[in-house]
């Protein structure tokens, strides 16, 4: 599944853990990515779509 919204473009982020003896190490936060269906100019599709772009309606829901 692509870890990319197709709405708003929102991925992965990455920074570091840092710890109490300020020792660093990698991490990544992925978005919430929903397959959902969609319809689209009247089409019925599946795509990857983030939580915000769901919740706030900028698709609609087959």
């Amino acid at each position: 599944m692509s870890k990319k919204c197709e709405v708003c473009g929102k991925g992965p982020l990455f920074g570091k853990n840092v710890s109490h003896s300020h020792k660093k190490t990698l991490k990544m936060w992925k978005a919430n990515i929903q397959t959902i269906r969609i319809t689209e100019s009247g089409n019925v599709r599946k795509a990857n779509v983030c939580t915000r772009c769901i919740k706030s309606n900028k698709i609609t829901k087959a």
